[in-house]
């Protein structure tokens, strides 16, 4: 499990097309620091495999399904990538809970500056996704435990402050590249109980006594 909130933003050494899905490079120090073979590590909101490790450099095999269903294909040489390791058992949730599985892909369509540092950033989300994005609610983009702040039209807005936008691949992101999105898990075991078939006996009441 993660919590959205980037530790080091990596830079990609290579990815290498195979037979069966690709093998990622990417180069980083900070998440390498208690990284043993064979632990995971969060790259702009995916669960890799850490394998290969090496000063500075960790591999990650990539399996066809992930390439799929995220923006993993589209990294070149040099591209940044943001990244985070697991929660330990004493750490705090300081974001939400992210599992580092994508739910979709959304594309950039507006990034600007507004006031003292601050960014505006405007997604447009797969029509799939929306009944599990709420204003005020969580969602990560790439790996970020961000606060919808807008939904209208298919298009998600979130305010940017100026520490994330700083140390994150957010500034070097450009209008029309893809997004890596995860909703957040609670909205979707709300929606799995609401769409039971007995969910007319799912009340209010019973759903504060399910902690929701």
């Amino acid at each position: 499990m993660f919590t959205g909130i980037i530790e080091e933003v990596g830079v990609v050494e290579g990815l290498e097309a195979r037979s069966a899905g690709a093998r990622l490079r990417v180069r980083c120090s900070m998440v390498l620091e208690d990284v043993s073979e064979g632990a995971s590590i969060c790259v702009n909101g995916v669960c890799l495999t850490a394998v290969d490790l090496k000063p500075g450099l960790f591999t990650a095999d990539v399996a066809p399904e992930t390439l799929r269903r995220t923006n993993l294909p589209s990294l070149r040489r040099g591209a940044l990538v943001n990244l985070e390791r697991p929660l330990s058992p004493s750490g705090r949730l300081s974001g939400h809970i992210v599992q580092g599985h994508v739910d979709g892909i959304g594309k950039l369509s507006q990034l600007r500056r507004i006031d003292e540092g601050n960014w505006w950033l405007e997604v447009r989300v797969p029509h799939e996704l929306e009944p599990y994005l709420a204003p005020k609610g969580s969602v990560a983009i790439d790996g970020m435990s961000l606060t919808i702040a807008t939904l209208e039209s298919g298009t998600l807005a979130v305010a940017i402050i100026p520490h994330t936008f700083e140390n994150t691949n957010l500034r070097a992101r450009r209008r029309g590249e893809s997004l890596n999105l995860e909703c957040d898990i609670l909205a979707k075991y709300v929606e799995r109980l609401l769409g039971r078939k007995d969910r007319s006996s799912l009340s209010l009441e019973k759903m504060r006594d399910l902690g929701y």
